[in-house]
């Protein structure tokens, strides 16, 4: 996409590309062994708890050796789109008068 060879300067490539400058020069940096690790053990405690979150998997976490705090493990879910299975508020409440629970035949 971006040739760095070529004689029309890079800023003017993502110009035309309609792209940010910044995204030409960025490099992603690779996920550490350790971060790995515990996306690995958060994935097979949410398989076998679906309905736990953040905040009650720190606790596991923190007992089985990892020093991992409440907003990394909610980054690593966020990372990973895993998040707890629960019921939502108001969902019984009707929103409107004409919403029925049953059907009347």
């Amino acid at each position: 996409m971006i040739d760095r060879e070529h004689d029309l300067s890079v800023t003017r490539q993502a110009l035309v590309l309609d792209i940010s400058r910044s995204s030409v020069y960025y490099l992603p940096c690779p996920t550490s062994p350790g971060d790995l690790a515990l996306m690995r053990r958060i994935d097979e405690l949410h398989l076998d708890y679906p309905f736990v979150g953040a905040r009650m998997l720190r606790d596991p976490l923190g007992r089985e050796g990892f020093a991992v705090g409440l907003l990394h493990v909610g980054t690593l879910m966020k990372r990973m789109c895993i998040e707890a299975i629960y019921r939502r508020p108001n969902t019984v409440r009707r929103q409107h008068p004409w919403h029925r629970f049953r059907v009347e035949l």
